[in-house]
């Protein structure tokens, strides 16, 4: 028996930018029509599915679990395990490399993995300050207590302590991280500028050719029932001439990053159905691929929190014993143009190689003209726990519609992580 694990397909909701039409919608929300769509494509029974596993970054209290709540509004039998992983901006591909490992220990045939986020329902806490407040003030007693409660109470203790994009451990935000590491390994503006502009004008004509389109499908929620049924962040008239304007958004006196060239704050869900290549054949199912081998890293916080995918790629091709010239598919997560940048130069440099890879020679270059050429997250958007399942299903459908055979993904996320995954196409 096979126990080969293969994709049989990948679903998104469209992805938009925070604080627009998802505005009123709660992440299990999304993760409900991403697992919905799912299950219509594939046209399977929901009894078969055995496990569901979402990624997820920005948690809220009232959905702690939020794949048990996603899956159950969704019609998956409450029979079903799920459970919740977060890795930041890989919560998906640890989602889905859990799920692997689920069906090869033989505790599940058929699972569901990808995740789910909302920027726009991120809780706005309380300062620590006044949380102690409030939660001595269940100890209260009386109309006295309450009153000197009251009359402690202080204007600062009002003030929201808003959620921030920012490693938590170094107080840096990503953006200035990025800026110091495109500083650090030479990625300039122009060749950020035009990374970015490329991301936007790619995915515009993969939108036009319909091939978004068939990654994606409706979200109507309530109350307005608006169906909503493509990205709204790519702007197909980007230029040169409109990105080169803006100012620097972290670093004001030289720095590179701005807000054309970063990834924006995304609300969106996205799911695969993986399975062993025996059980899609017994359910009459066509694979699309099969999901090979992954790795993930860490590295250091401090000087590396965005250089994952060179680490992981280094890892994984050196596992199977491939290079990168093997792979007719390449699909990296664009965090920020400067990022992708400069994990490509870091692959391409020997010095780098041998002082952090172990490596006598360099990694290679990734080939352009094979890299995320429907589009990347700098024009589709990035919600954090969704991206990796976007990924991964992209990869596969591009292997098909480019009629290569290897595809190799890469992303890195907070913590200072990386992930690495191979797809080869499925072939009977």
């Amino acid at each position: 028996m096979s126990k080969r694990i293969v994709l049989i397909e990948g679903a998104r909701t469209p992805f938009l930018r925070s604080g627009t039409d998802y505005m009123d919608l709660m992440s299990y929300q999304l993760g409900q029509f991403a697992i919905k769509g799912l299950l219509q494509k594939t046209n399977i029974d929901p009894k078969e599915i055995g496990y569901v596993i979402m990624g997820t970054t920005i948690s809220n209290v009232k959905t702690g679990n939020v794949a048990r709540e996603a899956a159950l509004t969704a019609g998956i039998p409450n029979t079903t395990p799920c459970h919740t992983v977060t890795m930041a901006c890989i919560s998906a591909n640890q989602a889905i490399a859990t799920g692997m490992n689920i069906i090869k220990n033989g505790d599940a045939e058929v699972v569901i993995a990808g995740g789910t986020d909302s920027v726009s329902d991120a809780p706005i806490l309380f300062n620590k300050k006044m949380r102690k407040k409030l939660f001595l003030a269940q100890k209260l007693k009386g109309f006295g207590d309450t009153m000197k409660f009251v009359l402690g109470l202080r204007p600062s203790d009002f003030v929201p302590e808003a959620p921030a994009v920012a490693e938590f451990l170094t107080g840096k935000t990503m953006g200035l991280d990025c800026d110091i590491l495109a500083a650090r390994y030479g990625a300039t503006r122009q060749e950020q500028d035009e990374f970015a502009v490329r991301s936007h004008q790619l995915a515009a004509k993969a939108d036009a050719e319909g091939l978004l389109g068939n990654e994606t499908v409706p979200v109507e929620a309530a109350p307005k029932f608006k169906s909503i049924k493509k990205d709204n962040g790519f702007r197909g008239d980007t230029t040169m001439e409109k990105v080169s304007k803006l100012k620097p958004a972290f670093v004001k006196d030289g720095g590179t990053i701005t807000a054309a060239n970063a990834s924006f704050l995304t609300d969106g869900a996205a799911v695969v159905l993986i399975m062993t290549e025996d059980k899609a054949k017994e359910l009459g199912l066509t694979p699309k691929a099969y999901l090979n081998e992954y790795t993930f890293t860490a590295s250091d916080i401090n000087e590396e929190l965005l250089l994952g995918p060179t680490y992981a790629v280094s890892k994984l091709l050196k596992k199977v014993n491939m290079n990168l010239g093997d792979f007719d598919v390449f699909e990296f997560h664009e965090a920020f143009a400067g990022q992708i940048v400069a994990n490509m130069k870091c692959l391409a440099s020997d010095s780098f190689a041998k002082e952090k890879l172990g490596r006598e020679k360099a990694v290679g270059q990734v080939p352009m003209e094979k890299l995320n050429l429907w589009g990347g997250s700098l024009a589709l958007g990035h919600p954090f726990g969704a991206t990796g399942a976007r990924l991964v299903a992209t990869a596969a459908n591009r292997l098909i519609k480019e009629n290569g055979k290897y595809a190799l993904l890469a992303a890195c996320a907070a913590g200072a992580h990386g992930h690495a995954m191979i797809l080869e196409r499925y072939s009977n």
